[in-house]
Protein backbone atom coordinates (compact mmCIF):
# COMPACT_ATOMS: atom_id res chain seq x y z
CA UNK A 1 0.00 0.00 0.00
CA UNK A 2 1.53 3.28 -1.05
CA UNK A 3 -0.30 6.45 -0.18
CA UNK A 4 0.83 10.06 -0.10
CA UNK A 5 -0.91 12.17 2.50
CA UNK A 6 -0.15 15.66 3.73
CA UNK A 7 -0.86 17.37 6.99
CA UNK A 8 -3.25 20.28 6.59
CA UNK A 9 -2.41 23.60 8.16
CA UNK A 10 -4.82 25.40 10.53
CA UNK A 11 -6.33 27.36 7.63
CA UNK A 12 -6.89 24.16 5.60
CA UNK A 13 -3.88 24.82 3.38
CA UNK A 14 -1.42 22.07 2.72
CA UNK A 15 1.46 22.14 5.17
CA UNK A 16 4.45 19.84 4.96
CA UNK A 17 4.05 16.21 3.90
CA UNK A 18 3.56 13.64 6.63
CA UNK A 19 6.42 11.29 7.37
CA UNK A 20 6.93 8.37 5.04
CA UNK A 21 7.48 4.88 6.42
CA UNK A 22 8.65 1.72 4.66
CA UNK A 23 7.57 -1.51 6.33
CA UNK A 24 9.20 -4.83 5.43
CA UNK A 25 6.64 -7.42 6.48
CA UNK A 26 6.94 -11.21 6.74
CA UNK A 27 4.01 -12.92 4.99
CA UNK A 28 4.05 -15.72 7.58
CA UNK A 29 3.32 -13.63 10.64
CA UNK A 30 -0.06 -12.72 12.10
CA UNK A 31 -2.07 -14.83 9.67
CA UNK A 32 -4.24 -17.91 10.13
CA UNK A 33 -2.49 -21.26 9.72
CA UNK A 34 -2.57 -22.84 6.24
CA UNK A 35 -2.12 -26.36 4.96
CA UNK A 36 1.22 -26.35 3.09
CA UNK A 37 0.78 -26.91 -0.64
CA UNK A 38 3.26 -27.11 -3.49
CA UNK A 39 1.00 -25.29 -5.94
CA UNK A 40 -1.87 -22.85 -5.92
CA UNK A 41 -0.64 -20.93 -2.92
CA UNK A 42 -3.21 -18.40 -1.74
CA UNK A 43 -2.35 -14.73 -1.82
CA UNK A 44 -0.60 -13.71 1.42
CA UNK A 45 -2.86 -12.49 4.19
CA UNK A 46 -1.15 -9.62 5.97
CA UNK A 47 -2.19 -7.71 9.06
CA UNK A 48 -4.03 -4.42 8.57
CA UNK A 49 -2.13 -1.84 10.59
CA UNK A 50 -4.55 0.98 9.62
CA UNK A 51 -1.63 3.35 9.05
CA UNK A 52 -2.66 7.03 9.28
CA UNK A 53 0.40 8.13 7.30
CA UNK A 54 2.17 7.34 4.05
CA UNK A 55 3.40 3.74 4.20
CA UNK A 56 4.97 1.47 1.65
CA UNK A 57 4.57 -2.17 2.69
CA UNK A 58 7.05 -4.60 1.16
CA UNK A 59 6.06 -8.25 1.59
CA UNK A 60 8.83 -10.78 2.19
CA UNK A 61 8.60 -14.57 2.51
CA UNK A 62 10.77 -14.10 5.63
CA UNK A 63 12.36 -11.01 7.16
CA UNK A 64 15.55 -13.07 7.33
CA UNK A 65 15.80 -12.30 3.60
CA UNK A 66 15.97 -8.55 4.29
CA UNK A 67 19.40 -7.28 3.28
CA UNK A 68 21.12 -4.07 4.45
CA UNK A 69 20.97 -2.65 0.92
CA UNK A 70 17.15 -2.97 0.93
CA UNK A 71 16.93 -0.88 4.09
CA UNK A 72 19.41 1.71 2.86
CA UNK A 73 17.58 1.95 -0.49
CA UNK A 74 14.32 2.64 1.38
CA UNK A 75 15.99 5.60 3.13
CA UNK A 76 17.49 6.78 -0.15
CA UNK A 77 14.00 6.62 -1.69
CA UNK A 78 12.62 9.01 0.93
CA UNK A 79 11.57 6.94 3.95
CA UNK A 80 11.81 8.78 7.26
CA UNK A 81 11.51 5.51 9.16
CA UNK A 82 12.02 1.88 8.15
CA UNK A 83 10.31 -0.88 10.06
CA UNK A 84 10.78 -4.64 9.81
CA UNK A 85 8.02 -6.91 11.15
CA UNK A 86 8.90 -10.59 11.44
CA UNK A 87 7.77 -13.73 13.22
CA UNK A 88 8.50 -14.41 16.85
CA UNK A 89 11.72 -16.41 17.08
CA UNK A 90 10.08 -19.60 18.35
CA UNK A 91 7.64 -19.88 15.41
CA UNK A 92 9.56 -18.88 12.26
CA UNK A 93 9.05 -20.92 9.08
CA UNK A 94 12.73 -20.54 8.28
CA UNK A 95 13.91 -21.39 11.83
CA UNK A 96 16.30 -18.47 12.27
CA UNK A 97 14.85 -15.83 9.95
CA UNK A 98 13.82 -13.47 12.73
CA UNK A 99 17.18 -13.89 14.46
CA UNK A 100 18.96 -13.06 11.18
CA UNK A 101 16.77 -10.01 10.70
CA UNK A 102 17.42 -8.78 14.25
CA UNK A 103 21.19 -9.08 13.71
CA UNK A 104 20.98 -7.25 10.38
CA UNK A 105 18.82 -4.51 11.89
CA UNK A 106 21.44 -3.99 14.62
CA UNK A 107 24.18 -3.85 11.96
CA UNK A 108 22.28 -1.32 9.81
CA UNK A 109 21.46 0.76 12.90
CA UNK A 110 25.20 1.09 13.53
CA UNK A 111 25.69 2.22 9.92
CA UNK A 112 22.86 4.76 10.22
CA UNK A 113 24.39 6.10 13.43
CA UNK A 114 27.83 6.32 11.83
CA UNK A 115 26.60 8.29 8.82
CA UNK A 116 24.63 10.69 11.03
CA UNK A 117 21.09 9.62 10.06
CA UNK A 118 20.36 8.11 13.47
CA UNK A 119 19.82 4.53 14.55
CA UNK A 120 16.32 5.31 15.83
CA UNK A 121 15.10 5.47 12.20
CA UNK A 122 15.15 1.66 11.94
CA UNK A 123 12.88 -0.46 14.14
CA UNK A 124 12.15 -4.18 14.37
CA UNK A 125 9.02 -5.83 15.77
CA UNK A 126 7.71 -9.38 15.94
CA UNK A 127 4.24 -10.86 15.63
CA UNK A 128 3.17 -14.47 16.15
CA UNK A 129 4.44 -16.72 13.36
CA UNK A 130 2.57 -19.64 11.83
CA UNK A 131 5.19 -22.36 11.37
CA UNK A 132 3.78 -24.63 14.10
CA UNK A 133 0.19 -24.05 12.96
CA UNK A 134 1.00 -24.77 9.31
CA UNK A 135 2.92 -27.92 10.28
CA UNK A 136 0.07 -29.18 12.46
CA UNK A 137 -2.51 -28.55 9.73
CA UNK A 138 -0.27 -30.28 7.18
CA UNK A 139 -0.12 -33.33 9.46
CA UNK A 140 -3.90 -33.32 9.84
CA UNK A 141 -3.80 -32.23 13.47
CA UNK A 142 -5.65 -29.31 15.07
CA UNK A 143 -3.65 -26.13 15.16
CA UNK A 144 -3.65 -23.53 17.93
CA UNK A 145 -5.19 -20.27 16.80
CA UNK A 146 -4.15 -16.81 17.91
CA UNK A 147 -7.13 -15.01 19.34
CA UNK A 148 -8.12 -12.04 17.16
CA UNK A 149 -8.39 -9.54 20.07
CA UNK A 150 -4.87 -10.39 21.29
CA UNK A 151 -3.49 -10.22 17.76
CA UNK A 152 -5.29 -6.94 17.09
CA UNK A 153 -3.77 -5.51 20.26
CA UNK A 154 -0.25 -6.50 19.13
CA UNK A 155 -0.81 -4.95 15.69
CA UNK A 156 -2.17 -1.76 17.26
CA UNK A 157 0.81 -1.61 19.64
CA UNK A 158 3.24 -1.82 16.71
CA UNK A 159 1.33 0.90 14.83
CA UNK A 160 1.31 3.14 17.91
CA UNK A 161 5.03 2.61 18.52
CA UNK A 162 5.82 3.47 14.89
CA UNK A 163 3.71 6.64 15.13
CA UNK A 164 5.42 7.64 18.40
CA UNK A 165 8.86 7.02 16.89
CA UNK A 166 8.06 9.00 13.73
CA UNK A 167 6.68 11.90 15.76
CA UNK A 168 9.94 12.12 17.72
CA UNK A 169 12.24 12.08 14.71
CA UNK A 170 13.97 15.23 13.50
CA UNK A 171 13.72 15.91 9.74
CA UNK A 172 15.86 13.51 7.74
CA UNK A 173 19.09 14.97 6.44
CA UNK A 174 18.46 12.99 3.24
CA UNK A 175 15.48 15.25 2.46
CA UNK A 176 17.59 18.42 2.53
CA UNK A 177 18.63 19.85 -0.82
CA UNK A 178 22.25 20.73 -1.43
CA UNK A 179 22.83 24.46 -0.88
CA UNK A 180 23.65 25.11 -4.54
CA UNK A 181 20.43 23.46 -5.72
CA UNK A 182 18.34 25.30 -3.13
CA UNK A 183 19.83 28.68 -4.07
CA UNK A 184 19.31 28.01 -7.76
CA UNK A 185 23.02 28.40 -8.46
CA UNK A 186 24.38 26.68 -11.51
CA UNK A 187 27.94 26.39 -12.68
CA UNK A 188 29.23 28.92 -15.20
CA UNK A 189 28.02 28.15 -18.70
CA UNK A 190 24.85 26.49 -17.40
CA UNK A 191 26.34 23.00 -17.62
CA UNK A 192 26.61 20.33 -15.01
CA UNK A 193 29.49 20.37 -12.52
CA UNK A 194 32.20 17.84 -13.19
Amino acid sequence: MIEARSAAGPDGSSAQPLATVTVFLCTNCARPGQVPASAGQPRPTVPDFRWPLSVQQVLLPCTGRLQPEHVLKAFESGADLVCAVGCQEDNCHYLEGSKRCARRVDHVRSILQEIGLGSERLVFFTLPGTAAEDLALGAGMPAPVATPPALSALIAAIRDQVLTTVAGLPPSSLHALPEDAAAGDSPPGGGHPR
